[in-house]
C-alpha cells in the first residue's frame, strides 16, 4: 500500500511545484477550495518554485479570488529550482505528493521525477507530450517499484476524460468491449477562447523529435497488444463526423499513445480484454478547414528547421489564428467555456464470442466539463492527488510509472471529479 501519511519530516500532504507558472496558479486555487478532502478532512500544503516573491503573490491572488486571507499567511512557500538538485530533493523530502506543473516536461520534467523518485514523493503531472511520458516509464518505473512511489502522468485534461473515460465505458457496458471511438467539442463564450503557448511550444518540440519517440517505443521491446472482435477501421485525415456533426480531425494530443498504454497495463496485470481507441476532434465548419490547412501546412514547413521553431514560438497568435497566445485565456473566456467528450463504444453482449462475427452491442457514453486547461485540468489534477491521499489500498499493488487508468481503474477517482463538475454518463 502506498505511503500517504505526513510526519515530523515529511510535514506536506502535497506540494505544488510551479505554482507561480500560468497552470500552477489556478492548481494553486483548486488545492485551497478542496483542503476538507483531505485525509481526516485536513489537508497540509505548500507552494514551490523558484522566486519567492512570485509564489507569494500568487497566494495573495487567490485568496482575493476565492475570499480566504488565511491563505496569505497559513501555506508555506518552498524555493526550488529545476537547476539545482538539492533543492529539489529537500522539496520532496518534505512531500507526500508533488504535483508538478512545470512545462514544458521534456525540458523541465525529467529532474522532478528523479527527484520524488528517490526521495519517496509520489508524483502526479498534467503532461500531454508522450516522448516524456514513455520515457519516465522507461527510465524510472523499476526504481519507482522498489521506492514504493507512484508516478502519474497525464493528469490533467491529458488525459484524464479519456483514459479514464476509456474505462468507465468498458465498466458501463453490458459484455465484452472491444473499440471505442471518441470525439472532442469544445465551446468558448462570445469573447472566445485561446490556449496559453505553453501547450503550443509542447506541440512544436513534440512534433520535431517524434523521431526520437519512435526510437524510445522500439527500447520497451513490446510485444503488440492482441486485437480481439473487429479491427477498429482508422478515419482519416479529415472527415465529416455524423457522431458530432462537423467536420473532423484526428486528435494530435497524447490521449491515444495513453489509452494503449493503459490497456497494455489491464491486459499484462489483470488479463482483461484490450480495448482498441481512435481519437478525434471536432474543428467545426469549411471556414475553420480552411484555417486548419493555412495553419497546418505552415506549421509542418516550419517546425522542421530550427529558425521555423523559433518563428512560430515567437508568435503563436498569427500561426494559430489567435488560438494559442502568450497570454492564455481571461477569466471571463475560461468561465464561458466547456468540452464535451463522447465515446462510441461497440462489443459483444454477454455469451458471445469476440472471435466470431461482427460486434453486436453498441454504447455511448459522455465526458463534459468546464473550459479543459485552466478549470478542468486543475480539478483532475487535485481529484488524482486526493484520490491517492484517502484510496492508497485502491491503487496497484506496486509502486511505478503509471497513466492515469492504470493507477485508478479501481479507486472511486470518477465518482470524485462527478462531484467537481467533470461528468462521467451513459448517454
Amino acid at each position: 500500500m502506498a505511503r500517504v501519511e505526513t510526519s515530523a519530516n515529511r510535514p506536506y500532504h502535497l506540494v505544488i511545484f510551479g505554482a507561480s507558472g500560468f497552470t500552477g496558479q489556478f492548481v494553486v486555487e483548486e488545492v485551497a477550495r478542496t483542503v476538507s478532502e483531505g485525509p481526516g478532512g485536513n489537508l497540509k500544503w505548500a507552494v514551490a518554485g523558484r522566486s519567492k516573491q512570485k509564489l507569494e503573490k500568487v497566494l495573495e491572488q487567490a485568496a482575493g479570488v476565492l475570499n480566504k486571507p488565511e491563505l496569505r499567511t497559513e501555506v508555506d512557500v518552498i524555493v526550488a529550482d529545476v537547476g539545482e538538485p538539492d533543492s529539489l530533493a529537500a522539496m520532496c523530502k518534505q512531500a507526500v505528493i508533488v504535483l508538478n506543473c512545470v512545462g514544458p516536461y521534456r525540458f523541465y520534467g525529467e529532474p522532478v521525477v528523479k527527484a520524488c523518485v528517490e526521495n519517496g514523493a509520489h508524483h502526479i503531472d498534467i503532461c500531454g507530450e508522450p516522448q516524456f511520458l514513455e520515457g519516465m516509464q522507461l527510465n524510472y518505473d523499476s526504481q519507482a517499484a522498489e521506492n514504493g512511489v507512484y508516478v502519474i502522468g497525464s493528469c490533467g485534461f491529458d488525459s484524464i476524460p479519456a483514459d479514464m473515460g476509456v474505462v468507465f465505458t468498458r465498466d458501463q457496458f453490458r459484455g465484452t468491449l472491444t473499440a471505442v471511438e471518441s470525439f472532442l467539442t469544445v465551446s468558448s463564450g462570445p469573447d472566445g477562447g485561446c490556449i496559453h503557448d505553453g501547450t503550443w511550444q509542447s506541440a512544436i518540440y513534440g512534433f520535431a523529435d517524434s523521431y526520437k519517440l519512435r526510437s524510445l517505443r522500439r527500447q520497451f521491446n513490446h510485444k503488440p497488444i492482441p486485437t480481439v472482435g473487429a479491427k477498429l477501421k482508422r478515419r482519416g485525415m479529415l472527415f465529416y463526423s455524423d457522431e458530432i456533426q462537423q467536420y473532423t480531425v484526428p486528435f494530435m494530443g497524447s490521449d491515444p499513445s495513453v489509452v494503449k498504454r493503459t490497456q497494455r497495463f489491464l491486459v499484462e496485470e489483470h488479463q482483461a480484454t484490450p480495448v482498441q481507441y481512435g481519437a478525434y476532434a471536432g474543428i467545426g465548419g469549411v471556414w475553420n478547414i480552411f484555417k486548419l490547412m493555412f495553419a497546418g501546412m505552415m506549421f509542418w514547413f516550419l517546425v522542421k528547421f530550427s529558425f521555423g521553431r523559433n518563428l512560430l514560438i515567437k508568435y503563436p497568435e498569427f500561426f494559430t489564428f489567435g488560438l494559442f497566445s502568450k497570454a492564455g485565456p481571461s477569466r471571463k473566456q475560461m468561465e464561458a467555456s466547456s468540452f464535451q467528450f463522447a465515446l462510441y463504444g461497440e462489443g459483444y453482449t454477454e455469451g458471445q464470442d469476440p472471435s466470431q462475427g461482427k460486434p453486436n452491442n453498441k454504447i455511448r457514453t459522455l465526458v463534459q466539463g468546464p473550459e479543459c486547461g485552466y478549470v478542468a485540468t486543475p480539478i483532475a489534477m487535485v481529484q488524482a492527488a486526493l484520490t491517492i491521499l484517502n484510496e492508497p489500498a485502491a491503487l496497484p499493488k506496486k509502486g511505478g510509472v503509471y497513466t492515469p487508468g492504470a493507477a485508478f481503474a479501481k479507486t472511486t477517482l470518477i465518482d470524485r471529479l462527478n462531484k467537481h463538475g467533470i461528468q462521467f454518463s451513459v448517454i
